[in-house]
């Protein structure tokens, strides 16, 4: 595992990249959750220009490493959805 040092010294492509399932999250969670973070100068990966089934894996992953922070929304449908799984599996990974 990278030092802390390594990792605060490091160029990120984002602040953050939420890990989240459904449209209740995105219409209601989400949108204020990126709100609050545009506020403050934090910049997140935003995927709401296409639907994730449009984004190519490759394109996440890469986001997800390029983050410097992971958001995973928890909800009813995350853990039924086997894109958030694969998406969790490269975030602990």
């Amino acid at each position: 595992m990278a030092s802390s040092s390594s990792l605060s010294s490091r160029n990120w492509s984002y602040d953050v990249f939420k890990s989240f399932s459904g449209e209740d999250v995105r219409k209601n969670f989400h949108n204020h959750f990126l709100e609050d973070l545009e506020r403050k100068w934090i910049i997140a990966f935003k995927d709401n220009e296409k639907e994730r089934s449009e984004l190519i894996a490759t394109e996440l992953v890469q986001a997800i490493r390029d983050s410097r922070v992971v958001v995973v929304v928890l909800s009813n449908t995350f853990t039924s959805s086997s894109w958030c799984l694969n998406e969790l599996l490269e975030i602990v990974g």
